[in-house]
C-alpha cells in the first residue's frame, strides 16, 4: 500500500525485518543505516542491537547485557554507532562489532537537577551531563551535541574526543528553555534543531547555543532526522490538543530546513498499515527510504494487534 502526501509518496513494506528464532524487536526507540546500507536497529530486548540488510535479512546482533534502557541511536561519519541509554545516563560510541570506543557520562551517576526520577515537572534546574539523555547529533566539524533529556533540560556540546565545551537550557517555556528536550539533529550549516517535546515545538540554535527561532505547528515532536536531501523529517506522538478541541493523532512530517511544510500525514486509525501508534525512532537511507521505530510493544493499553510492525519501512516512490 502507498502512504504519504504531496510529493512524498512511499510504498509501505509490511513485516520488514526477520529476526532469527529466539530474537524479537520489542520496542524500537532508534536505529540508523550505515554506509554499506546495513540497518542497525536499537531495541529494548535481550538482544539490543540487531543488524539487517536493506531487505530485512538478519546479519548479526550484539550488546547483550550492556544497556539498561536504549533510547536512541546515531551513526557518525566514521561509521561508529552511537547508543543513547537514558536509564544509565550514558552515551556510548561503538564499533560495528560492538566494541565500546568512548563513553560520555558516568554510568548510573545522574547530574543533580532536582529530578525525582519519575516526573519531568520535578526538574528544578539545568545541570551538567547527564540525567536521562535522549539523543546525539554530530556537527560539521565533528562536534558532538547531546539532548538531555527526561531528567535534565539542556543541550551539551562536546569536542569530537568527548571534552565538554558548553551546555545550554533550563526548565521552562521561553526561548532556550525546555520541557523534555527529546531529540536533536545538526544541519550541514551547523544549525541545531531540537524537539522540545512537551512544549509542542522545535527550537533552532546556532552551534554555540544562541536561540534562532521556534516552530510551533507540532504536537509532541518525537523522532527527528535530517536526510541526505537536506530535508527535516519529524514524527509526532498522539496527544490531547492543548490548543484546540480534540485529540491529535500520531503524524509524520517533511519540512525544509527553514520550516516550510512539504508533507504531513497520520490518522486516528493508528493500527492500520501505514499509520503509527508511538513513532519514536526515525532514520533513513541515502535512497530516500524511511524507517520508523515503534514503541507499540511497550504499550499495554490499548493492546497491540498481532503482527503490528516494530519497524515501519517506507520506500520512496516519488
Amino acid at each position: 500500500m502507498r502512504v504519504g502526501s504531496g510529493d512524498f509518496i512511499y510504498e509501505f513494506i509490511p513485516n520488514w525485518g526477520r529476526p532469527p528464532a529466539g530474537y524479537e524487536f520489542g520496542g524500537v526507540p532508534g536505529g540508523a543505516v550505515d554506509g554499506r546500507g546495513r540497518v542497525h536497529v536499537f531495541t529494548r530486548t535481550a538482544h539490543p542491537v540487531l543488524i539487517f540488510g536493506a531487505e530485512g535479512d538478519f546479519l548479526k546482533s550484539w550488546g547483550e547485557g550492556v544497556f539498561t534502557r536504549p533510547h536512541n541511536a546515531f551513526i557518525g561519519p566514521d561509521e561508529s554507532f552511537w547508543c543513547i541509554d537514558d536509564f544509565d545516563h550514558t552515551v556510548r560510541k561503538c564499533s560495528y562489532d560492538g566494541e565500546i570506543l568512548m563513553t560520555l557520562g558516568v554510568k548510573d551517576r545522574p547530574s543533580d537537577t532536582g529530578y525525582d526520577g519519575k516526573d519531568y515537572h520535578s526538574i528544578r534546574r539545568g545541570a551538567g551531563p547527564f540525567n536521562r539523555p535522549t539523543s546525539l547529533g554530530i556537527g560539521p566539524g565533528g562536534e558532538l551535541f547531546v539532548s538531555d533529556g527526561y531528567g535534565n533540560s539542556r543541550v551539551h556540546k562536546f569536542t569530537p574526543d568527548g571534552r565538554l565545551i558548553k551546555s545550554w537550557g533550563e526548565p521552562g517555556t521561553g526561548p532556550g528553555q525546555f520541557s523534555i528536550v527529546h531529540t536533536l539533529c545538526v544541519a550541514r550549516s551547523g544549525t541545531v534543531y531540537v524537539s522540545d517535546r512537551e512544549n509542542y515545538r522545535i527550537q533552532l540554535f546556532s552551534p554555540d547555543g544562541d536561540f534562532i527561532e521556534e516552530w510551533t505547528d507540532f504536537h509532541r515532536p518525537c523522532g527527528m532526522f535530517i536526510g541526505p536531501d537536506d530535508l527535516l523529517y519529524v514524527t509526532e506522538l498522539k496527544c490531547d490538543n492543548p490548543r484546540g478541541k480534540h485529540p491529535l493523532p500520531p503524524r509524520f512530517n517533511v519540512l525544509t530546513l527553514d520550516g516550510r511544510l512539504l508533507a504531513r500525514w497520520g490518522t486516528d486509525d493508528m493500527w492500520q498499515p501505514g499509520n503509527f501508534y508511538a513513532p519514536h525512532g526515525l532514520w533513513g537511507d541515502p535512497q530516500g527510504n524511511i524507517y520508523v521505530g515503534e514503541l507499540a510493544a511497550d504499550s499495554e493499553i490499548p493492546p497491540r494487534p498481532a503482527g503490528y510492525p516494530a519497524v515501519h519501512k517506507m520506500v520512496r516512490i516519488r
